[in-house]
C-alpha cells in the first residue's frame, strides 16, 4: 500500500538519520614532512598545517629556507645540532612562519699532500720548540704521523681554534698554547719566542704541518718575528663531486655555511651553472668571509662572528636568516 502523505513517525526517523551523518568536522592537524634526499640531514623542522574549525582555511608557512652545511662528509654534525637547538632560529620559525630545511652538501674532500710521507720521519729525527696545528684535519694527519713515528717527545703544541684543540686532545696530545682568537694573524702576534732558545742563544724552531692550499700568512708572519719555520704540506683539499640531488639542493639554498676558503671556491665551482642569485654566506670566521669578499659576494650577503667557532657560526646563520625573513 502506498501512502500519499508519509506518516509523521517515518519522516522523523529520516530527519534523525540525516542529522547523524551531518555533524561538522572537528579541528584536525596535519603534519607535513618533505621527501627524503640522499643527504644524511633531511628537513629539520616540521611544518604544521592546521585546518581551522570555523573558517576551514589552511595556514602554511609563508617562506621556506634551505641551509646548506658544506664541510666534508661526516663533519657537519656539531653545527647541525647547534642549529637545531638555537633559540633564535626556533623563534624565527615560529614568529615569521617559515620552514627551515638543513642539508649536508659537502664542498670539499681531503687528500694526501705532497709532504705527507715526510711528516713521520721529520718528527723522528728533529726536535722543535713548537708545533702549530691550524685545523681538525691537520690535527688528525699529524696525530697519525706522530703515532707512526713512535710518539716522540714534542715541543709545545699550539692549536688554532677550539675544535682543533679538541681533536688533538682526543688523540692524546697535550695543547700548550691557544691564541685568543682562532686566526693565523692572532697566533703570529701572540706566540712567544721559546725561553729555551733564548737561553741557548739560538732561534726558536717551529714545525707547521699545513694544508697545501693554506696561505703563507702564518709562516711569513712568524719568520718576520725571528722564528725558524719548517712547513710541510701534509694534506690537501679538493672539490667534492656532487650528485644530481645535491646540485638541486644547492640551487635551492638560501644560506650556505662555509668553514674555509676552499669550501667557498668549491661551492662556486659546483654552482657555476646555476642561474640564480648566490646563497647568503654564513662563515665560521673572518678568513672564510674574506674569501667570499674576494670572490665578489655582496658585502650585505656575508655574515661571520668576530671570534671563529661553532657558537658564533650559529649566530651568523641566525643573522643571515633574519636578514631575509622580512624580505
Amino acid at each position: 500500500m502506498v501512502f500519499s502523505n508519509p506518516p509523521l513517525t517515518f519522516v522523523a526517523l529520516v530527519i534523525l538519520s540525516v542529522a547523524r551523518f551531518a555533524q561538522p568536522f572537528s579541528h584536525r592537524s596535519i603534519t607535513w614532512l618533505p621527501s627524503q634526499h640522499s643527504q644524511r640531514y633531511s628537513n629539520s623542522f616540521e611544518v604544521d598545517m592546521s585546518i581551522d574549525e570555523e573558517t576551514s582555511s589552511a595556514s602554511t608557512p609563508s617562506k621556506a629556507f634551505v641551509v646548506a652545511l658544506t664541510r666534508e662528509m661526516g663533519k657537519n654534525d656539531k653545527l647541525h645540532e647547534a642549529l637545531l637547538s638555537s633559540e633564535r632560529i626556533k623563534k624565527l620559525k615560529t614568529l615569521s612562519e617559515v620552514s627551515i630545511n638543513i642539508h649536508e652538501i659537502p664542498c670539499i674532500e681531503h687528500a694526501d699532500g705532497p709532504d705527507t710521507l715526510m711528516l713521520a720521519p721529520t718528527l723522528s729525527s728533529n726536535q722543535f720548540d713548537y708545533v702549530v696545528i691550524t685545523s681538525p684535519e691537520a690535527a688528525n694527519v699529524f696525530a697519525s704521523a706522530w703515532v707512526q713515528a713512535g710518539r716522540p717527545k714534542l715541543g709545545v703544541v699550539a692549536a688554532v681554534g677550539k675544535a682543533t684543540g679538541e681533536s688533538l686532545k682526543e688523540h692524546g696530545l697535550d695543547v700548550g698554547f691557544v691564541p685568543s682568537k682562532a686566526t693565523a694573524e692572532t697566533l703570529v702576534q701572540e706566540l712567544p719566542l721559546s725561553d729555551a732558545a733564548k737561553i741557548e742563544g739560538r732561534v726558536t724552531t717551529l714545525l707547521y704541518p699545513a694544508s697545501a692550499k693554506a696561505q703563507d700568512t702564518l709562516q711569513n708572519g712568524l719568520e718576520g718575528r725571528g722564528f725558524s719555520v719548517t712547513r710541510l704540506n701534509t694534506y690537501d683539499t679538493v672539490p667534492a663531486s656532487w650528485t644530481t640531488d645535491q646540485l638541486s639542493l644547492a640551487e635551492s639554498a638560501t644560506v650556505a655555511c662555509f668553514a674555509s676558503p676552499s669550501a667557498v671556491k668549491a661551492w662556486l665551482k659546483n654552482t657555476d651553472a646555476i642561474d640564480k642569485p648566490r646563497a647568503i654566506a654564513a662563515c665560521i670566521g673572518e678568513t672564510s668571509a674574506s674569501a667570499c669578499r674576494k670572490l665578489e659576494w655582496d658585502e650585505s650577503s656575508i655574515f661571520y662572528p668576530e671570534k671563529p667557532g661553532i657558537d658564533g657560526w650559529v649566530l651568523s646563520v641566525a643573522d643571515a636568516l633574519e636578514s631575509i625573513s622580512s624580505g
